[in-house]
């Protein structure tokens, strides 16, 4: 055998050999074996997640709106559509925001700030605020509470940190509180939560489907497509945008991130240190004991006590009265729901500026540190009505640095800029338009 020919054998020897101590790493089988009994299904595969353009795998599809590749285009379009904000109440912000606005990839699917506001403000994430030249505070479109990721939210059944939005699931046997708070009507229309939610959401954040978006901005020929057995006459309404928009968020999942590659059987994807932090998460840590589903999310609801939105000076909109302070008990009406806000999904925290239904942190390490002391913040809410799952935790520094790290960056998808079009049919800036957006993002 010639000596280039053995050097490369040798060399096939050692990758081989290199691979099977990946695979004979005892933390792959302790953390296979750990999500065997968290997951629901008794099985680690629980928590993988499919393929993006899977449509058939992704889970509470709406039977009214059956997942299609033209509806997913055109959601993605008309989620990132500025040309859809005609409604805005002062024509100097028309055609400035869109969903996007309070959803950038780049910041997980977040604000990028500690609210959410769309029409009335100008800037690009951290940068945004009111334009108060034009509007008055009461005027801009400002969001009460933490906006949630768009994330993995295929896995959610009732949306918001209520719940409100959503006929099944955890909303059977809530309907005789439907329509106390008008947006919560739309329940009575059998809808799944994303569904319901976007009706109404279209409408309250002053958004159209305008003659000037189906013709001028050539819309009209994605919605024949997207909805050929619907009549023309019920084809370009709120309705059909928000099913559009319902089939695109469905698949914008996290699938890229190391530990869904790890789930895979890419067994280096995950480090040693992010391996023993996802054993902490699921064990000693007790993470798991809320967050369980597949994204690390779950439809239980839980008062920890965490400051609201209106305590931070520059909040617009919101205040000790404002009833979304008080979670699910601000839909249900049930004394034992009050603050008690759902379990949100953990994947690309490392994106995010802010945390919990009032941003009251603005690092994972002070999220940590809170839900290792584990008492309430909050006035409002004592320590007596905090979940039983909410309890003191005694980490040293290594296992919190650990379980960050699994957080952070084992949970986190790279590549999040693939949900986002290269360009849209209007050709307008996106996901703002105002002048400062403009600049910021390079449209001018």
């Amino acid at each position: 055998m010639k000596k280039p020919l053995i050097l490369a054998t040798l060399f096939i020897i050692l990758l081989n050999s290199c691979d099977q101590d990946k695979l004979d790493n005892p933390l792959d089988a302790r953390l296979m074996e750990s999500l065997d009994q968290v997951a629901a299904t008794g099985s680690y595969e629980y928590f993988k997640f499919p393929e993006s353009n899977n449509y058939e795998a992704l889970p509470n599809q709406d039977p009214h709106n059956p997942i299609t590749a033209d509806k997913v285009n055109l959601g993605k379009m008309l989620f990132h559509e500025t040309g859809l904000g005609t409604a805005a109440l002062h024509s100097v912000c028309d055609e400035t925001y869109s969903c996007a606005t309070c959803h950038l990839a780049s910041s997980g699917f977040t604000p990028g700030r500690m609210q959410g506001l769309a029409d009335g403000g100008v800037g690009f994430g951290t940068h945004r605020q009111l334009l108060s030249s034009s509007y008055t505070s009461p005027e801009v479109d400002a969001q009460g509470l933490r906006p949630l990721s768009i994330l993995n939210v295929t896995y959610v059944t009732n949306t918001l940190w209520s719940g409100i939005f959503g006929a099944k699931g955890v909303n059977v046997g809530t309907e005789a509180v439907w329509g106390i708070d008008p947006i919560s009507a739309v329940n009575f229309e059998g809808l799944e939560g994303l569904e319901a939610q976007n009706i109404e959401g279209l409408e309250i954040h002053r958004m159209e489907i305008t003659e000037k978006v189906l013709n001028e901005y050539g819309y009209r020929e994605l919605f024949d497509s997207s909805f050929p057995d619907v009549p023309e006459e019920e084809r370009y309404t709120l309705t059909t945008a928000s099913f559009a928009l319902g089939a695109y968020l469905r698949t914008v999942l996290a699938n890229e991130a190391p530990f869904q590659r790890w789930l895979k059987g890419e067994s280096n994807a995950l480090t040693d240190p992010q391996k023993r932090g996802a054993l902490l998460f699921l064990d000693k840590a007790r993470c798991s004991k809320c967050h369980n589903g597949p994204s690390f999310s779950s439809m239980e609801f839980h008062a920890l006590g965490t400051k609201d939105l209106y305590l931070f000076g520059d909040a617009l909109n919101t205040s000790e009265t404002d009833e979304r302070n008080h979670g699910r008990g601000f839909f249900t009406r049930n004394p034992e729901d009050m603050y008690k806000f759902k379990v949100p999904q953990l994947y690309n925290l490392k994106d995010y500026t802010h945390f919990f239904h009032g941003s009251s942190k603005t690092t994972l390490r002070e999220v940590m540190e809170f839900k290792i002391r584990a008492h309430s913040e909050n006035a409002n809410v004592d320590n007596s009505v905090l979940s039983s799952k909410f309890i003191p935790l005694t980490l040293n520094e290594t296992e919190i640095n650990e379980l960050i790290d699994f957080l952070e960056n084992g949970l986190r998808d790279p590549n999040l800029e693939r949900y986002v079009p290269d360009e849209l049919p209007s050709g307008n800036c996106f996901p703002n338009n105002d002048a400062f957006s403009r600049i910021e993002l390079g449209c001018e």
